[in-house]
C-alpha cells in the first residue's frame, strides 16, 4: 500500500446496474446513505452513478489542492480541508468531514477548489463530476433541496468552528474539539489525530496542543484506550467549558 501515500488508488468505476443492485457494495456506501441521494429513484440514481469513480486514499494523501480545477466533488469519510497560511503556521485545518458529508461543493458554482483536501485517515471516496449533478438538478427538486441542506450544514459547521474552536484558552479549545468529535461516536469516545494536526485545527502550536492533552490525561479527564483513541469524561469536560 506504499504507493497510496501520495496518490489515490482508482478502483473500478461503478456501473449504473452495480450501483442500484449493490454488487459494488453501494447499498452500504457513503453515497447511498448520504442525504444528498436519499430521495433519488432508481432512474435518477443511475444517472448519477454512471460517471462515478471509487478512489482509496492513504492517510495523508491529497485528494485535491486549492486552485485545482473544480470539476467534481466527493462524498467522503473523514478527510480534512486545509487553508494555506504563511510559513510560520504552514496550514490551518478549516473543516473536518464526517461520513456522508460532501467535499468540494464549491465546484458547483466555482471554477476551482477553494481549499485543499487531505485524507486524515485511510479513506475511500466517490468522485462525482459536478456536470452530472448539475444536469440531474434540473429535473429533481428534491435533490436540489438536499443539496441546499448540505450547504446549510457546512455553513453551520463553519459557524460552530469559529465560535467553539477558534476562541478561548488553548485548554478550552482542545476540550471543545474532543466534545465535538465524541458527539458522533458511541461510548463517550473519539478518535483523534496527530498533535500537529490538532494544532492546525485549533490555531495552536504543536507543543501547546501536546501540553494540553498531557494535562487532561493527568487530570483523568481523558484516557487513551488505543493509539489516538480516547475515552472522554464528557460530563466533566462539558462542565469545564460551560457546554
Amino acid at each position: 500500500m506504499d504507493a497510496l501515500t501520495n496518490r489515490g488508488l482508482l478502483l473500478n468505476p461503478i456501473t449504473s446496474a452495480e450501483a442500484w443492485t449493490g454488487v459494488a457494495d453501494c447499498m452500504n456506501c457513503n453515497i447511498r446513505q448520504s442525504v444528498l441521494f436519499a430521495g433519488l429513484r432508481e432512474d435518477g440514481f443511475s444517472e448519477v452513478h454512471r460517471p462515478i469513480d471509487q478512489i482509496q486514499y492513504a492517510a495523508g494523501a491529497t485528494i485535491y489542492r486549492a486552485g485545482d480545477e473544480g470539476v467534481a466533488f466527493y462524498p467522503a469519510h473523514r478527510p480534512r480541508e486545509t487553508h494555506a497560511l504563511p510559513a510560520r503556521w504552514r496550514q490551518r485545518i478549516v473543516r473536518l468531514l464526517r461520513k456522508t458529508d460532501v467535499l468540494g461543493l464549491e465546484c458547483m458554482i466555482s471554477d476551482e477548489y477553494q481549499h485543499s483536501a487531505i485524507a486524515l485517515q485511510p479513506a475511500e471516496v466517490c468522485r462525482l463530476p459536478a456536470s452530472a449533478v448539475k444536469k440531474l438538478l434540473h429535473g429533481n427538486p428534491r435533490l436540489f433541496h438536499t443539496l441546499m441542506a448540505q450547504w446549510y450544514r457546512a455553513l453551520s459547521d463553519a459557524d460552530r468552528w469559529i465560535t467553539e474552536l477558534s476562541t478561548g484558552t488553548a485548554r478550552d479549545r482542545v476540550i471543545r474539539l474532543l466534545l465535538w468529535l465524541s458527539e458522533h461516536e458511541a461510548g463517550n469516545s473519539c478518535s483523534l489525530f496527530s498533535r500537529e494536526d490538532l494544532g492546525a485545527v485549533l490555531g495552536l502550536t504543536t507543543e501547546t496542543a501536546s501540553r494540553v492533552m498531557a494535562g487532561l490525561k493527568r487530570e483523568g479527564l481523558i484516557r487513551e484506550t488505543a493509539l489516538n483513541r480516547f475515552f472522554c469524561d464528557t460530563p466533566k469536560l462539558r462542565e469545564i467549558v460551560g457546554a
